[in-house]
């Protein structure tokens, strides 16, 4: 069987929604944006008889947050309509809340709101199931179901096969493996053949009319790859590489060039060029309306804290933030201590430094809120790694692989690993390695769509979280 880390490898990259040469992943990732903008201007029409500015403001919106759409080819039907639905339910949710906190929801006619709350995600549903339906047409616009052949029986090439094989919605075959070494050195790839040695894959894809073939060899065996490559010169197949296991794990993994020549992004952050802007704009309209929203209850909060115990109203900690440089994160203080030193306990459940009106603070996350401001100095973002304090840094650095990775985006207010349970505190290395674990997920998966997410999921987590005190 492969590894685990080899299935994982060959899911994200079967996850890739746009791709040049695939007319299939280019139309899945439309059908959402298109659809919501089509029934939005439905509605609009229906009801004001013509499309007004806002209706064209919010279907430039929804277009943006959509696109390019979750892949759900894969999924069973039942899953994809619970997809469509939860998906939806979060996007109109947010559309519904910031349309109130700004004001600009009356601009639109209540029927209008009513109309598209049921008919997108109708007309949603039955895009997906007419597209599954037209994925035979698909195919044959596209030239047919391809030929594929993969060098290297290995892990991650069983597993892409496999991955080829078990999909209905696949445009390739996999025909055989090709592969030098000997039989018990080989991975067991269920029916498909072994075709011959890698001598012999340059003849077979000229005889068979080979559509694609798939690298799956070692890097480190790079004459033999280099020679293949040679050999596969007088094909007319499309040549593509599989990562091994001996490259490191990617995060933002992508092809870029230096000068003209081409370099691969093995660590990078996600949040570079347009992807930064759209960060940092996010990051100041959400912590805006969210402060002003919530203004008395800081004022509240703030007079708990002073009249509860004495010491200052907020406390302030040093922790690693962007590039492992140091900030100064605010929080409501909860304790009856301002510990920042060498060496600070993690609160535990029952501390007997944590206050009243602390523990109701902390169990809740609102002892989190002026962290808003950290936000808008630029320092932190509401969703990202939660920033650990400077000694646990230096502790788990030295104990956790990869723990720095975290600091290659700005410390959040909350993050992917705070909302799948792995918030409060982390007594054992198990459990700030499975905190970081989330993180780099987090990092190699963002999207806008997933920071609103996590933000939305937060609400629900934090009155309910057993792990907070």
């Amino acid at each position: 069987m492969p590894s685990a880390t080899a299935q994982i490898r060959i899911r994200r990259a079967a996850s890739l929604k746009v791709g040049r040469d695939n007319l299939v992943n280019i139309a899945e990732s439309l059908i959402d944006p298109l659809v919501f903008v089509l029934a939005l201007w439905g509605v609009a029409i229906y009801t004001e008889g013509e499309l007004t500015p806002p209706y064209l403001v919010l279907s430039v919106i929804m277009f943006s947050l959509t696109f390019p759409a979750p892949s759900r080819l894969a999924l069973p039907l039942w899953r994809m309509i619970r997809n469509i639905v939860a998906g939806w339910i979060i996007m109109a949710g947010l559309l519904v809340f910031f349309g109130y906190a700004s004001r600009y929801i009356k601009l639109f006619d209540d029927e209008a709101i009513t109309l598209l709350l049921w008919l997108a995600p109708v007309c949603q549903v039955g895009a997906h199931l007419l597209f599954r339906a037209s994925l035979p047409y698909f195919k044959t616009f596209q030239g047919g179901v391809k030929t594929a052949v993969i060098a290297g029986m290995n892990d991650q090439g069983v597993a892409l096969a496999r991955r080829v094989t078990d999909s209905p919605y696949a445009t390739a075959r996999v025909a055989g493996f090709f592969d030098d070494r000997a039989a018990d050195r080989l991975v067991n790839p269920g029916a498909i053949p072994l075709l011959g040695k890698l001598n012999d894959l340059p003849r077979y894809a000229n005889e068979h009319r080979i559509d694609l073939i798939y690298l799956s060899l070692p890097m480190v065996t790079q004459s033999r790859i280099l020679h293949l490559l040679e050999n596969l010169r007088d094909t007319t197949a499309s040549i593509y590489f599989v990562p091994d296991t001996f490259v490191t794990d990617l995060v933002q993994g992508r092809i870029d060039f230096v000068e003209d020549i081409p370099v691969v992004a093995v660590c990078e952050t996600p949040f570079s060029g347009v992807n930064r802007l759209v960060k940092r704009a996010s990051d100041m309209v959400f912590s805006l309306l969210i402060l002003t929203a919530i203004a008395p209850l800081l004022l509240c909060i703030a007079a708990a804290v002073k009249l509860s115990s004495p010491g200052p109203v907020i406390f302030k900690q040093r922790r690693y933030g962007l590039n492992g440089e140091e900030i100064m994160v605010y929080k409501f203080r909860s304790m009856t201590v301002c510990e920042d030193g060498e060496n600070i306990p993690q609160a535990r459940r029952d501390d007997a430094r944590i206050t009243a009106v602390g523990a109701f603070l902390r169990r809740t996350s609102l002892d989190e809120l002026p962290q808003f401001f950290n936000v808008l100095q630029g320092h932190m973002s509401i969703v990202g790694p939660r920033p650990h304090a400077v000694s646990h840094n230096e502790l788990y650095r030295k104990l956790i692989r990869g723990y720095m990775v975290r600091h290659k985006v700005k410390p959040g207010i909350t993050g992917w690993a705070q909302v799948n349970g792995f918030r409060g505190e982390t007594d054992t290395v198990e459990k700030m390695q499975s905190r970081i674990d989330c993180d780099l997920e987090y990092l190699r998966h963002w999207s806008l769509r997933l920071d609103v997410f996590i933000i939305l999921k937060t609400v629900l987590v934090i009155f309910k979280d057993e792990h907070a005190y």
